[in-house]
């Protein structure tokens, strides 16, 4: 299982925070992993310093495994604020999100990538919410735009629970459009056990992220973001999970806090490998 886990491991490129795709390959190779989920939006609003990435890439014998894009004007300084500003709920940004989004699913298409994922924002508890149809209608015009393509769609997890985003995937009912699921998410937002979580949206896993957290001791604020192995997320079971429900897709280490992410990463490889 170790061996297996170790080939499909990636590392989201947002996490270095580099500046230039050389930065990046050169971040990956003292990381020890030749795989990336690559953010998108740098190809998009940098052409002249990312526009080489592909070739860059090829000749360094790195692998893009998937795609990311964030939205305009997400605010995370609070549970709250994120709830309002996240995605492509606000109705304020829709149409630049919209002409980005666009842009985005050419490049990646021209990357030849089958899996983009992304933060749909927070979704509606209730069906009879009238943000629940708004936002079925935005991804199913999204999902067009990336179906066109042959490319699959991922939520990332975290803002609702998985009951409530899997109600969501269900209406959709779209097998092109699935989960990113983030375990560490679940425990960053208090929105209920990743384990449990991870079983109730098995169906729609398109890709996992490898990040670990602690619980909030305060209602209402977030939890904070530890290194992999040394946070709330029981690696056992959720690796036994992925195994028992046949996931075989790709698991990318992401870390957003800390300013020593290299390292912070290999650590999370070296744990990952080792269990």
């Amino acid at each position: 299982m170790a061996h297996d886990i170790e080939s499909r491991l990636a590392v989201c490129s947002w996490s270095l925070q580099p500046e230039t795709p050389e930065a990046l390959v050169a971040h990956l190779g003292a990381i020890g992993i030749p795989r990336v989920q690559l953010a998108l939006d740098p190809l998009r609003e940098n052409p002249g310093a990312w526009g080489k990435t592909a070739e860059l890439f090829a000749a360094e014998g790195i692998k893009i495994v998937s795609g990311m894009f964030g939205t305009i004007g997400e605010d995370y300084s609070s549970l709250d604020a994120i709830k309002e500003t996240g995605g492509i709920v606000p109705d304020e940004h829709w149409d630049a999100n919209w002409a980005n989004i666009q842009a985005v699913a050419g490049i990646a298409a021209g990357l030849g990538l089958k899996i983009v994922t992304f933060h749909a924002g927070f979704l509606p508890h209730e069906e009879s919410d009238p943000g629940f149809a708004k936002l079925l209608d935005r991804i199913t015009q999204i999902a067009d735009v990336f179906d066109a393509n042959g490319i699959d769609l991922g939520f990332e997890t975290g803002q609702e629970t998985a009951d409530t985003l899997r109600l969501f995937l269900e209406k959709l009912d779209r097998p092109s459009v699935g989960v990113n699921f983030d375990p560490a998410n679940m425990i960053l937002y208090g929105k209920g056990d990743p384990i449990d979580a991870l079983e109730t949206l098995a169906p729609y896993l398109k890709q996992c992220h490898i990040k670990d957290a602690t619980m909030t001791k305060e209602s209402g604020t977030w939890g904070t973001e530890v290194t992999v192995g040394t946070g709330e997320v029981d690696w056992p079971a959720f690796f036994s999970t992925l195994a028992k429900v046949g996931f075989e897709g790709d698991c990318c280490i992401e870390r957003e806090a800390d300013d020593q992410r290299v390292a912070d990463i290999r650590t999370a490889r070296e744990f990952v490998t080792q269990l």
